[in-house]
């Protein structure tokens, strides 16, 4: 079982829909009449990928590290083209005191050229996806005199998400929510937060009516309880505090209770044949976890400094997926991960440079264990990946996990292993404005990222050293709303990838990408 931690949310994005809680109700004014505010983007991303397999052949358990194309293997040259709508609506009752806000994606990652009607080389539309509209986030804000009640399935985030992340990035993949009760107060020239989270509830029944649900058995819902501080600047603050010269510094931390008593695996398990709920599928459970985390940014006229620092403690009693099964031991986790980000040059100059650093703690057992879905077997040495704990062989799940939308590259960590785990990376960058005339901005920026993994035995070659990968981009964006971004990739595997486990081994060899990234911002 993945020991995830949900965190409070506590960054601010522009726009609709506010990831973080520190706005505390800043868009709720009063007087005037009902307002509807929406903003959003339309996205669209083609991309060539080349030797993402690495040519270094299948682990032990039969495991590519990415897809080969069918027709011709050796070629290792694969295509791909997505796209997203996304939609924030804010609604705000005529007073301004109170507002609900909804995210809605339609065609979220959609490939293009997917569900053409008919036989492929005679299509002229398309079918709609299982899924077409998500509505990804829905909740009420409204200004009370003691501070602002929040109710609802609404975005989180914090810091600098590294653990808790919205996805809201114009290249992000995911959209992480929490279904939770929240107020928020200032005071004392801080935020002060509390949230209750319904994390996860079932099994469900239908009710008489078949309009609402109920749950089966209050022990096996899962809830948490969250509590920060914060202090924090808005936007506008920063901007007028940096035109006076002015050093502004910030701060916050978190603190989450997750605990569930006992669990219904039969219920998110998948199965070949469904199986019947009923009290025998009952398991005990006794899983607990709490979440530690930090955050700092120092903003300097002409520089930032930002770090953010995650400890989380887990234990579940009994790790059993199997009702009537029961282990002689618990299984724990101590994960920890850090990142630290800098940049020289103030907001609007044409140039900066800076150096960014991160570690997510590992553990001694093969695979790297990222984003493995319940129940899925333990790694074999030489694996890319597997679950970590593989009870009552090995009780410790060691690694923490960055939020798969927190990037640092673009081909061994987002798209090779699937988020940052087990390792440590440094990452040097730079920007250049090109060109700026009127509304537009023609950029260049460049990062490279020299990675080693924490724990050899979690690599595929039993070696720490991972890979260099450099990824330049040419950017061309207008205060219009439109942005156009190549973007190139060049990933030099080490010997932590490499298959050792043939005779003569195998040297990982390079791989890289070409993307493009088309946003329309509304």
């Amino acid at each position: 079982m993945p020991l995830l931690a949900l965190a409070l949310a506590a960054a601010n994005r522009a726009g609709v829909i506010q990831d973080g809680w520190t706005d505390v109700g800043q868009d709720l004014e009063g007087g005037g009449q009902p307002i509807v505010a929406v903003d959003g983007y339309y996205r669209v991303r083609p991309e060539l990928m080349y030797d993402f397999d690495l040519s270094r052949g299948p682990t032990p358990s039969g495991q590519i590290f990415f897809p080969l194309p069918l027709s011709n293997p050796s070629s290792h040259l694969l295509d791909f083209a997505d796209m997203r709508l996304r939609s924030d609506l804010a609604v705000y009752a005529p007073g301004g005191g109170v507002a609900v806000k909804v995210r809605v994606d339609a065609l979220d990652n959609v490939a293009l050229g997917s569900l053409a009607a008919g036989a492929p080389q005679s299509a002229t539309s398309y079918l709609s996806p299982a899924q077409p509209i998500l509505v990804r986030r829905a909740y009420g804000e409204a200004l009370t005199p003691l501070g602002l009640l929040a109710a609802g399935r609404m975005g989180n985030q914090f810091g600098l998400g590294m653990t808790a992340n919205g996805g809201d990035c114009l290249d992000c993949d995911y959209d992480q929510s929490a279904d939770r009760i929240a107020f928020l107060t200032p005071l004392l020239g801080l935020i002060w937060a509390a949230a209750f989270d319904f994390t996860a509830a079932g099994p469900l029944v239908p009710r008489v009516g078949n309009t609402t649900l109920v749950g089966l058995d209050p022990s096996t819902d899962v809830h948490t309880v969250d509590f920060a501080v914060l202090r924090w600047h808005d936007p506008d603050s920063i901007e007028r505090r940096r035109a006076a010269g002015e050093t502004t510094f910030d701060a916050g931390g978190f603190y989450a209770h997750r605990w569930q008593e006992n669990d219904v695996p039969a219920d998110y398990l998948v199965t070949n044949v469904p199986v019947a709920i009923t009290p025998s599928q009952v398991v005990p459970r006794g899983y607990t976890a709490d979440v530690f985390d930090g955050w700092a940014r120092l903003l300097l006229p002409w520089a930032r400094v930002e770090a953010e620092g995650t400890l989380i403690l887990a234990d579940i009693a009994q790790a059993s997926l199997v009702p009537g099964v029961l282990l002689p031991h618990p299984v724990t986790g101590t994960q920890w991960g850090g990142v630290l980000q800098s940049d020289i040059g103030a907001p609007r100059s044409p140039w900066g440079v800076g150096f960014d650093s991160g570690v997510a703690s590992g553990d001694p057992s093969p695979g790297f264990g990222a984003l493995v879905p319940p129940g899925a077997p333990a790694a074999r040495p030489g694996d890319l990946n597997g679950a970590k704990g593989n009870p009552p062989y090995d009780d410790t799940v060691d690694n923490f996990q960055f939020s798969p939308d927190y990037h640092i590259d673009r081909i061994l960590f987002r798209n090779i292993i699937g988020t940052v785990t087990d390792a440590f990376y440094l990452r040097p960058h730079a920007r250049l404005t090109l060109a700026h005339s009127g509304k537009a901005r023609l950029s260049a920026e460049v990062f490279a990222v020299a990675s080693w993994a924490l724990d050899a035995a979690s690599t595929p070659g039993d070696a720490s050293p991972l890979g260099l990968e450099i990824d330049p981009a040419l950017r061309y964006e207008s205060s219009d709303g439109f942005v156009a971004e190549l973007q190139y990739a060049a990933l030099f595997p080490f010997a932590g990838l490499d298959n050792i486990d043939v005779t003569p081994p195998i040297a990982a060899q390079p791989a890289q990408l070409v993307r493009l990234l088309l946003a329309y911002v509304f």
